[in-house]
């Protein structure tokens, strides 16, 4: 594809403008966090590390992430589980109502969170009668991550031609070997992308934590009850760049994993 000089000049201001856009409040951010003083003001009053300090020594910090992370890893666990068996069903067996399933099974994720979180709340609470606990964020958490789960797998199995499996099976191999050795390898990256996905998505969730943590205190619920406190408020900026961080991570490696090989090795053809 040929491209003229103007055109080229034209998407790089877009493609800036609209990172500016999505990232500029993060920076801001990120600058208060080097903030001399406990006041937050633009522009700062100073450069300083010490925030850094007192957010790692922070108990109730330190606490929350803890949280955050067995929260993030079983709810992806059971999403993956989950996730895995719905979309192999839905892209290796065609049923009535398969649309209708795989439909409701990417819902939760359009909800509204404070419907979702409501909606969890009255289960465990009336209809269950159980107290809110741990356990009840993952169960929340995981309502939503299955869809992470799910999209990334059923995505890679519509693309992996089923008669490999089909020739497995005519070479005389059962259907567990046949998963193990050619079903399995096909999906694997988008098992981990998807389980990254979740993982990300659990560790960020503020509204149906909100719903359904008892009182358990995720990360996110630390920084939202701390935010209204002056004094922690340089501490929070602190916290949120690490959570900031530490979402990058796991969304960068989804995206490497899940990225389609084909056409990433082409170039683009510019033309002055």
């Amino acid at each position: 594809m040929y491209v003229t000089k103007p055109v080229r000049w034209l998407l790089r201001i877009g493609s800036f403008i609209t990172l500016a856009f999505l990232y500029a409040p993060l920076v801001v951010i990120a600058i208060y966090a080097f903030n001399t003083t406990r006041v937050q003001r633009w522009p700062p009053d100073g450069f300083t590390l010490s925030w850094f300090s007192k957010a790692l020594h922070n108990s109730g910090a330190r606490h929350a992430l803890w949280t955050s992370v067995q929260v993030g890893f079983v709810a992806t666990l059971i999403a993956l589980v989950l996730g895995t068996l719905a979309a192999y069903a839905l892209a290796r067996f065609a049923f009535f109502g398969r649309s209708a399933i795989s439909f409701l099974i990417i819902l939760p994720i359009a909800l509204p969170g404070i419907v979702t979180g409501m909606a969890l709340n009255a289960t465990f609470t009336q209809v269950l009668g159980v107290d809110l606990a741990l356990w009840t964020i993952v169960v929340a958490h995981a309502t939503f991550c299955v869809v992470m789960v799910f999209n990334n797998v059923a995505a890679r199995l519509r693309r992996t031609p089923a008669s490999l499996e089909d020739a497995a099976a005519d070479l005389g191999a059962a259907p567990r070997r046949t998963f193990r050795e050619i079903t399995f390898p096909q999906m694997r990256s988008a098992l981990i992308a998807g389980g990254l996905l979740a993982f990300a998505l659990s560790f960020d969730e503020v509204i149906v934590t909100t719903f359904t943590a008892g009182d358990a205190q995720t990360l996110p619920l630390w920084i939202l009850d701390n935010l209204s406190r002056p004094r922690n408020l340089p501490v929070v900026n602190v916290v949120a760049v690490v959570v900031v961080i530490l979402s990058i991570i796991p969304v960068w490696f989804a995206q490497r994993l899940s990225s389609d090989p084909v056409g990433l090795a082409g170039t683009v053809a510019t033309t002055d």
